[in-house]
């Protein structure tokens, strides 16, 4: 009854919003910085299969096919995810509880934007792209967010290949298939989510016991949390090694992968070492994680590049 309040008052919120709002409630709907995250990971991806720039018409349809899947997924999380999202402080002002979209608007919305995304990578890429986002979508949009987020505390562990499906996009989109690279690159994001997200939800704990989700955290406890992920980011580092083998790059690479690597692991290494009860180096891996991918496929193009 409360949810069904909530979202009729939301009907009404959204016809009293001015235009401006409302358009900046879409988009926000599409999680704008994660997309622009992923559609990074992928643009790299296509420039290494290419062993160089692979083409406007690609990075084009490439960069609007998933935008659509990772922006048209992210609708259908909040749009399912909105009852919780009223409950925790970090989400209570999206879009839903807000009141500016109303919850069967954002699905529709969602909808379409995951159907473009295919129609898109068929007509200007080639089918296994299109394949590739229609899996990313529905991973991401079912099989996490629908399933996993709240019945085991592996959600985001499984889940990670959702946000892993990228790269392996990008590469398809030049060569029509996938690579040993490119399953590394995935490999690269899959093992990177785990110390990401669990160091997010180490210091937004309180949150996510209120809203009774069984993150990490909150059902094995600060200390299991840790040492998982310095397991992860130790598999992350030697992943990232592996990926010098699996292609032609320069030396560059192997130099980035041995630096950007090895210090998230001592980051990841310093929370492990710290205090439970204290937070400074839990903060510091999760600003470090936010930098890790970023460097670590701007050092993949220049490794291509050189």
């Amino acid at each position: 009854m409360a949810i069904a309040r909530a979202e009729s008052l939301a009907v009404k919120t959204a016809g009293q919003a001015s235009v401006w709002t409302v358009v900046k409630a879409y988009v926000e709907l599409t999680k704008p910085r994660i997309s622009a995250f992923v559609v990074l990971t992928a643009f790299c991806a296509a420039i290494v299969a290419a062993r160089g720039w692979p083409g406007w018409h690609v990075i084009i349809a490439l960069v609007v096919g998933l935008g659509l899947s990772s922006g048209g997924s992210a609708a259908i999380n909040m749009w399912y995810d909105r009852d919780i999202d009223r409950i925790m402080k970090r989400t209570a002002q999206r879009p839903i509880p807000a009141g500016i979209v109303p919850a069967r608007s954002a699905l529709i919305f969602g909808l379409c934007l995951g159907v473009l995304s295919v129609v898109v990578c068929t007509v200007w890429l080639n089918p296994m792209t299109a394949v590739l986002s229609a899996a990313g979508f529905v991973y991401y949009a079912v099989v996490y967010t629908m399933w996993l987020k709240r019945s085991t505390p592996q959600n985001i562990v499984i889940g990670g290949g959702a946000g892993a499906v990228p790269p392996l996009m990008g590469w398809s989109a030049v060569t029509g298939h996938v690579s040993i690279a490119a399953w590394l690159m995935f490999g690269l994001i899959f093992l990177w989510t785990p110390p990401h997200f669990w160091s997010l939800a180490l210091l937004k704990n309180e949150d996510y016991r209120r809203a009774n989700v069984p993150m990490m955290p909150v059902v094995r406890g600060v200390r299991a949390t840790k040492v998982q992920s310095l397991g992860y980011a130790l598999a992350l580092w030697l992943t990232g090694l592996a990926l010098y083998f699996s292609a032609p790059f320069h030396w560059i690479y192997l130099v980035c992968s041995i630096v950007v690597g090895g210090g998230f692991l001592w980051v990841t290494w310093k929370m492990y070492r710290e205090p439970d009860c204290d937070t400074v180096w839990v903060r510091r891996t999760f600003f470090a994680s936010l930098m890790y991918l970023p460097l670590m496929f701007a050092g993949m193009v220049v490794g291509t590049l050189v």
